[in-house]
């Protein structure tokens, strides 16, 4: 068992500036349970030492979430590296070992995210907390835009991370998006040296298997020798996408109520469609499928979308438009556009 640290050390050895962040992202947030997704790792153990200062200035109580992914044999002892730190830090640490599905065919990263947030998921319904604190970086938020890049994602995508998200009913808060690696690190040494704790390491994060880590291992250092601070330089057009993004989507929100939307069945009229032009047609389809869940359409399958929609009759007489989009299908009849859902799958 170790002795909590002083609050008054655990001041010392902070980051002001992620101190800052966290009061700032939090100022206006209810409850009093919040939890930090922790793995044992520089980033997301030095956020567990912010957030407990944070905590106790802020009368909180702090929980720590560990997730173990069964994937590493070396990974079987980070658990008790965790919960050591959290004894450190006067934390209760939770948790929690999955299986992650790969017969999805999204890849093992996908697939290992997915079975992480479910986790998260019923560790804060056993504890009462909401909200959730991720160790996300400049660093992560450049090499994130970096990627979407490569994939030809559009505004919404190049936004990237986001300070605050909603999923399955949690709110994830990311506020070391700011705060570049070597900060972290830097703490980390200082902690290291009162403390005698150090961070897991883990290897996949440079492992050429993973596309994270082949971007690390190969493209990172050409581009810190070539464009010095070219993070910071991406992470400013990840803030200037997710403004565009924002002003987009009210654009489309305001398009689709000028649609005679149906916001029983979301149906919206399809003559009315028409006379958008067609940068504001893809908009609002877009926008109309992701409302109700759906994951965004491929160009080509878009392009498809749109061309029959342009071809039907007038009044969508054609009651064999169906274009089929994930477990669902874009249908048309007597001039109404509305989704039908596959409900075998």
């Amino acid at each position: 068992m170790h002795t909590p640290l002083s609050i008054d050390l655990i001041a010392q050895l902070a980051n002001p500036h992620i101190v800052a962040a966290l009061q700032r992202l939090t100022a206006q947030l209810p409850g009093t349970d919040f939890a930090v997704a922790c793995s044992g790792g520089v980033d997301s153990a030095m956020l567990g030492l912010h957030a407990s200062l944070w905590a106790r200035q802020q009368g909180k109580t702090l929980h720590f979430f560990h997730v173990h992914h069964g994937l590493q044999q070396r990974a079987e002892g980070w658990l008790q590296h965790v919960q050591d730190l959290a004894q450190r830090l006067g934390v209760a640490c939770h948790a929690t070992r999955v299986q992650v599905d790969l017969s999805q065919g999204d890849g093992m990263e996908s697939a290992a995210r997915t079975a992480r947030y479910q986790a998260f998921q019923q560790m804060a319904a056993q504890t009462g907390v909401r909200h959730v604190f991720l160790g996300h970086h400049l660093d992560d938020q450049a090499e994130t835009v970096l990627l979407r890049l490569l994939r030809g994602a559009g505004p919404t995508g190049m936004g990237a991370m986001a300070e605050r998200t909603e999923r399955d009913g949690l709110v994830y808060l990311r506020p070391l998006l700011n705060i570049p690696r070597s900060d972290l690190i830097t703490v980390a040494k200082q902690f290291a040296e009162h403390t005698d704790w150090e961070p897991v390491w883990d290897p996949t994060n440079l492992q050429d298997d993973y596309t994270r880590g082949a971007l690390r291992e190969r493209l990172t250092p050409h581009l810190n020798e070539r464009w010095r601070g070219w993070q910071r330089v991406l992470v400013r057009h990840a803030q200037q996408s997710q403004q565009a993004d924002e002003i987009l989507t009210e654009v489309a929100a305001a398009d689709l109520a000028q649609l005679d939307h149906n916001t029983d069945d979301q149906s919206f009229d399809l003559a009315l469609w028409r006379k958008l032009s067609s940068a504001r047609q893809a908009l609002v389809l877009r926008y109309w499928l992701g409302q109700q869940g759906m994951l965004m359409p491929t160009q080509a399958r878009l392009d498809d979308m749109m061309r029959q929609l342009n071809q039907l009759h007038a009044l969508g007489f054609d009651r064999q438009m169906r274009v089929k989009h994930a477990h669902a299908w874009v249908c048309c009849h007597k001039g109404r556009v509305f989704l039908q859902f596959d409900t075998s799958a």
